[in-house]
């Protein structure tokens, strides 16, 4: 059995299988629309969403299958204190599949851990969103053709931005990727990725302040909103959630064949003016978000049906260590709340970093 809880979880090989799936489906959709007749997914949404609950839901129906679930955590057992590894034991009562969003980094983590079906990682707070790096993949394919040798500019808010987290670790396995990120310095990539981009060969990366002294390099353009909600401090907020606004104006510098992506929802990061702008791409990326998704349900159910071993994601192997005496020092982690093993590895700045989500060990 397997989850989908990181991008990195997935194979080089495997990821492209998914998408060639999900092109097959579009392609093809009588073929599929009873695939999954019989089967239950389960959508665990502990914090709001719009387009990736209904996107599960829409491509679970699609594939000929039902849906249960909750979309928000004060409508489920969660607001009685109900652990997540006991949710997801309940769960499995019921269901085939998981996808969960939770607000705790690591949830997912932990869900896998117990659930006995398999469990897809619907975002976790600020850590990652693997499904929108699919999407994300599969539109880049359709639009572009390829992953290797684009430059991609990644712009706004790269410090909580989970999906920006995703699509980098994804990219970073194909050759040639050129990385240039755009944010104000209160907004910068986590230093952990900073440190693992840069051990990494196949990735050239470099940080600027300001989208026009790159723009005609880029290849793709991935803007994103400034986070309110994941901001403690509100003035720190209002100091930055303007810092980048595109407009037709920034685009004549453009490639003609760029493409502008957005996991949405926007704000007012990009104007109304370019929604008609061949190079806009965010829209068609929400079709495609459903299409993978209904790729990737697909195929997590065969690997169960297939009886695959159970398999921890990621493997607890040699890298890792439970230990009593470290702790995490992220408040918004998994493992502050609830009662779970204090899982750690060492990351590739020396320092060991949680498992669950990455940060630093105190």
């Amino acid at each position: 059995m397997r989850h989908l809880i990181d991008p990195t979880d997935l194979t080089v090989k495997e990821i492209d299988e998914i998408l060639a799936l999900a092109e097959d489906i579009i392609a093809n959709r009588a073929k599929y629309s009873e695939a999954l007749k019989g089967k239950k997914l389960a959508t665990l949404f502990y914090e709001p969403s719009t387009r990736t609950r209904l996107s599960f839901t829409s491509a679970m129906l699609e594939l000929g299958g039902q849906v249960i679930g909750f979309s928000d955590a004060n409508s489920s057992s969660a607001f009685k204190g109900e652990t997540v590894a006991d949710t997801v034991r309940v769960i499995r009562c019921f269901a085939d599949i998981i996808a969960m969003r939770h607000y705790k980094e690591g949830a997912p983590l932990v869900a896998s851990q117990y659930a006995g079906i398999p469990v897809i990682n619907a975002g976790d707070g600020s850590h990652a969103h693997p499904t929108q790096t699919l999407t994300d993949l599969l539109t880049i394919k359709r639009e572009k053709g390829h992953f290797d040798n684009l430059t991609v500019g990644f712009c706004g808010d790269l410090k909580f931005g989970r999906t920006v987290h995703s699509l980098i670790k994804a990219l970073s396995r194909y050759t040639g990727i050129k990385v240039i990120l755009i944010s104000p310095e209160e907004l910068r990539l986590p230093d952990y990725m900073l440190h693992e981009m840069a051990d990494n060969s196949n990735l050239e990366f470099r940080e600027v302040r300001t989208m026009e002294e790159v723009m005609p390099e880029l290849d793709v353009l991935y803007m994103t909103r400034v986070q309110k909600e994941r901001f403690l401090d509100d003035e720190e907020f209002d100091r930055v959630k303007d810092s980048f606004v595109l407009d037709p104006e920034k685009l004549l510098s453009a490639k003609k064949d760029m493409i502008i992506l957005h996991p949405l929802p926007r704000i007012n990061e990009i104007t109304r003016s370019v929604d008609n702008d061949p190079r806009a791409a965010y829209f068609r990326q929400v079709e495609n978000g459903k299409f993978v998704r209904m790729a990737l349900i697909y195929t997590l159910l065969k690997w169960a049906d297939e009886n695959k071993p159970f398999e921890h994601t990621p493997v607890f192997n040699e890298e890792y260590v439970i230990s009593d005496d470290l702790r995490c020092g992220n408040h918004s982690c998994i493992s502050t709340t609830e009662d779970v093993d204090h899982i750690f590895r060492k990351g590739s700045d020396g320092m060991c970093r949680c498992a669950y989500c990455e940060a630093k060990a105190k």
